[in-house]
């Protein structure tokens, strides 16, 4: 038996064990690029009614355009909305950066664009992905949590004058460029 060359780069300070040890420190860029063009595919393949998002123009596969149809039977219905998603480098693990780009007017959503949404926050777990944020996007659209809003203003409005609300909802709508 010959074990000459089989076993030359097992030491502790061969490839193949910095290889290995490599693997244990959480997501790479290969496998964050691997898991946003899955969910691309996802997304492409199965889309969910009333919502889309694609990696951005430049071809930068850490940031996103999405757009969310207002649902029917909300004060959005009608109109599109835009979003940016940002990825962070150890994405699904932390949860990405989303902003509302176009104007809105709702209780969890500040003149900014950031949005108050536990799964964006401290609720997030690797098995959401960009849809399933998107369709709580949508959902909340017609289900705000007055409990915990940013816009406090909207929040009284939707409880207490809904005709106020949505007009408010309009005059603040306006659509934004794509980048």
């Amino acid at each position: 038996m010959d074990f000459g060359m089989e076993n030359q780069n097992s030491g502790p300070g061969s490839v193949e064990a910095a290889k290995l040890g490599g693997a244990r420190k959480g997501p790479d860029a290969q496998s964050v690029t691997k898991r946003l063009q899955t969910e691309l595919m996802q997304l492409m393949t199965s889309p969910a009614p009333g919502v889309s998002a694609f990696p951005s123009a430049d071809g930068n596969l850490m940031s996103w355009a999405a757009t969310i149809e207002g649902p029917s039977e909300t004060p959005y219905a009608g109109l599109t909305l835009k979003l940016s998603f940002a990825f962070p480098a150890n994405y699904p693990y932390a949860p990405p950066t989303v902003l509302f780009r176009t104007p809105i007017y709702h209780p969890n959503v500040d003149f900014s664009g950031r949005i108050c949404l536990d799964i964006l926050k401290d609720k997030w777990t690797a098995a959401y992905n960009i849809q399933t944020v998107l369709l709580s996007l949508q959902s909340l659209l017609g289900e705000p949590n007055n409990a915990s809003p940013l816009n406090g203003e909207a929040a009284e409005l939707w409880d207490k004058d809904m005709e106020e609300f949505k007009r408010k909802v309009l005059a603040r709508h306006r659509d934004v460029d794509d980048e």
